[in-house]
């Protein structure tokens, strides 16, 4: 069983949620929070596996629940951001502090079911045009230095660099393995050995990275 965190401050919301992940007969509602300051305690006394974010709460909002999620379980409960607006100024920033990926409240169930088994099994949820809306709108703004350069990526040979270069793209490892003429296990050990050297918890994290690097360019 998946079990699952609601953190949402409309209770109609959670309920509606519950009751979908209840019907599912793989997944556990193991408890709901209504800001996030509740939603870090429930976390550590229930060890959820996902926990549904929501990123505009009263007092502790999603994006610091996150952030002290992150800092106290940071093999914990993985994190899906839950928003209105698919360029809501908040999501960009849980992304980088570590969720694992984002939904729209009004995603189809079956889309809200396969994220959240995507992500139980160590997945992230990247939508690739969305996500690098978001990466463009917040990353080179006027005044906001980028927090990593290319240097970070000398560790990588070059065809390490060029599978981050097609992640950030928001290419599948099938897709990069057609394109570099490559098995989708040796796309997937090149994948892995990126995270590791550059300390990446998955790809919505690798996206990021290589638009700060300025190995992928905005726009």
């Amino acid at each position: 069983m998946i079990r699952v965190l609601l953190a949402d401050d409309q209770a109609l919301l959670r309920e509606g949620l519950r009751m979908i992940l209840e019907a599912a007969d793989d997944m556990d509602v193991v408890g709901e929070a209504d800001d996030g300051a509740a939603a870090v305690a429930l976390a550590v006394e229930t060890a959820p596996d996902v926990i549904l974010m929501d990123v505009r709460m009263p007092g502790v909002d999603g994006l610091e629940a996150t952030v002290r999620l992150r800092a106290l379980l940071p093999d914990g409960p993985r994190i899906l951001i839950l928003t209105t607006f698919d360029l809501d100024e908040y999501v960009y920033a849980s992304l980088r502090a570590g969720a694992s990926g984002f939904l729209l409240k009004d995603a189809l169930t079956a889309d809200l079911l396969s994220g959240i088994r995507a992500v139980a099994r160590g997945d992230a949820i990247v939508a690739p045009p969305v996500t690098r809306r978001l990466i463009e709108r917040h990353i080179g703004a006027a005044g906001d230095p980028l927090p990593r350069t290319g240097d970070d990526l000398r560790v990588l040979t070059a065809r390490e660099r060029e599978v981050l270069e097609l992640v950030a793209r928001g290419l599948s490892n099938a897709e990069i393995a057609a394109r570099l003429f490559l098995a989708e296990g040796t796309v997937k050990g090149h994948v892995g050995r990126v995270f590791t050297k550059l300390g990446l918890r998955d790809r919505v994290q690798a996206v990021i990275l290589a638009y700060e690097c300025g190995l992928v360019r905005a726009g």
